[in-house]
């Protein structure tokens, strides 16, 4: 009963004028950089963290939250108009939904995806109000062992699944550690890679990392492989669904929900599996299987759902545990830090107002997508015209702004300029950027936490092993780092992608298949 009144005080706060036109912004943000290859929902928060620094926290996180969904929600117009993913976790929309636009079903395939996004978002926000009070229960009976290697196991599960090689994946992770441990130490105030730079005391902030990896770097990266000429779209009506449409969609919507959520909630989880798994599961079982390969609305609706599901789910151990699985998540935990809040079990406690409307936001993000999108769909193919030199040398002039009026320091503008050629050389060679920015975030709480665990056992070793969880959570990790070896020693087991490939996953334009592999790798 207390969650129902919490999250009716939350609905209170984010239905005032104020936060309702925030959240409408952020809708509106998050569809567009969806619909445009090569951006965002990551890339638009990082760029508009240092223009909120004036905003109420409540009003700020509730239009980060409307981008994150809204930019969920965008990735699948591209996916069926143009068969260029906006998200890579739209890349298995694409298979059926370009098939669909092509026979002149554009209008049903965006319909679809865009009430399966409503469904499902909705379920899981319900899911995410359930789950999250009970997980936050769980983590506050938890010491610093437990704690310690739960945020351990964040980071090898995250830097683990990423890109084609666990070596570049580790690598990026080592780069983000090492770029938290810049500062001054906490405990003995000793100063850590300063280079006797007194600018460099307080640490880097984080806005200014973000800033510049996200958009700087994938600015650059996309600008240099992307063709100047605007990309042929395919014309759309008025989005609309037909009985059998209707009919062919729901049960999709609902299996899609129970793939992503979970898996969303999981450390790397992410969408890409249950979207694969979706569409597999609804190819098995249609009642029309010879239309998959050729444009079956159930091949949108399953993964459309499963998108917009995780979403949800990534959000739980982000509010509950303070740990980001994924991109957006990682830069809207850096705004916790922004506005000086301290994430993790006790966040529920310590801030009721903002974490329930932020949840209540959900709510009402997803009735404005379905309420916007679908009128609004005719002009968001009209975006994708957009040229395309000047998209992203406005993505560059808006960094350096925000960048600089951090701290009007023009030291900050040459760490921007070096982190965001730190963010070009890695896409560049294929290293994703996730894991850097995730162990800049976490560096310092893993520490604190590992010092912590040693104090109470003295300095022993043993003290991080002293706790059940801690155990059970170490096992996993050794589980997740030996299963390449152990998936190779399986008979009839292959990779996920080969089973994408098997099943007919679109192929991408020469001049934006590296853009859809930079997006695969984040």
């Amino acid at each position: 009963m207390d969650v129902i009144g919490s999250l009716l005080e939350g609905f209170a706060t984010a239905a005032t004028p104020t936060n309702l036109a925030y959240a409408l912004l952020g809708v509106l943000l998050g569809t567009a950089v969806g619909v445009l290859p090569g951006l965002g929902p990551a890339m638009t928060v990082a760029l508009l963290l240092p223009v909120t620094y004036a905003l109420e926290p409540t009003s700020a996180f509730i239009m980060f939250a409307g981008i994150y969904y809204g930019g969920m929600f965008g990735g699948s117009t591209t996916s069926i108009l143009l068969n260029t993913p906006g998200e890579s976790s739209s890349v298995v929309t694409a298979i059926e939904g370009n098939k669909m636009a092509k026979s002149g079903r554009a209008a049903q395939a965006l319909a679809t995806a865009a009430v399966g996004s409503f469904v499902a978002g909705t379920i899981g926000t319900a899911l995410l109000v359930l789950c999250a009070p009970i997980v936050v229960g769980f983590a506050v009976s938890l010491g610093s062992p437990s704690y310690f290697a739960i945020m351990v196991l964040a980071l090898v599960a995250v830097t683990a699944v990423l890109g084609s090689s666990r070596v570049r994946g580790f690598s990026a992770l080592g780069l983000g550690l090492a770029l938290g441990l810049v500062g001054m130490d906490p405990v003995t105030g000793q100063q850590r890679l300063t280079f006797d730079q007194p600018l460099l005391v307080d640490g880097l902030d984080v806005v200014i990392v973000a800033v510049a990896i996200f958009a700087v770097g994938e600015a650059l990266w996309v600008a240099a492989h992307l063709r100047r000429t605007a990309a042929h779209v395919i014309p759309v009506g008025r989005p609309w669904m037909g009985r059998e449409d209707w009919s062919r969609s729901w049960r999709p919507w609902l299996r899609g929900t129970a793939y992503g959520f979970p898996f969303g909630a999981m450390p790397a989880g992410g969408a890409e599996i249950p979207t694969f798994l979706s569409y597999v599961t609804e190819k098995r079982f249609a009642r029309k299987p010879e239309e998959f390969g050729h444009g079956a609305i159930e091949g949108v609706a399953g993964p459309e759902a499963a998108n917009n599901a995780s979403a949800a789910g990534t959000l739980v151990p982000m509010l509950s545990l303070g740990l980001p699985v994924n991109a957006t998540a990682a830069v809207m935990l850096a705004a916790f830090t922004q506005y000086g809040i301290q994430p993790g079990p006790l966040l529920f406690d310590r801030e009721p107002q903002l974490v329930w409307a932020l949840i209540a936001s959900l709510f009402i993000g997803n009735v404005l997508l379905l309420l916007v999108n679908l009128p609004l769909a005719p002009a968001w193919t009209k975006l994708l015209q957009l040229p395309r030199p000047y998209l992203y040398a406005g993505i560059l002039f808006f960094a350096t702004l925000g960048a600089y009026s951090v701290n009007l320091q023009a030291f900050d503008l040459g760490i921007l300029m070096v982190l965001g050629l730190l963010g070009f050389a890695m896409r560049r060679c294929g290293v994703p950027v996730l894991p850097l920015v995730i162990g800049l975030i976490l560096g310092p709480r893993v520490e604190e936490q590992l010092r912590t665990s040693l104090q109470l056992s003295g300095g022993e070793v043993s003290g991080l092993f002293n706790e059940p969880v801690a155990i059970v959570v170490y096992a996993l990790i050794a589980l997740l780092l030996a299963w390449p070896l152990l998936a190779k020693l399986l008979p009839g087991r292959s990779p996920a992608r080969a089973g994408a490939a098997a099943e007919g996953a679109p192929a991408e334009p020469d001049d934006e298949r590296e853009l859809v592999s930079s997006e695969r790798s984040r």
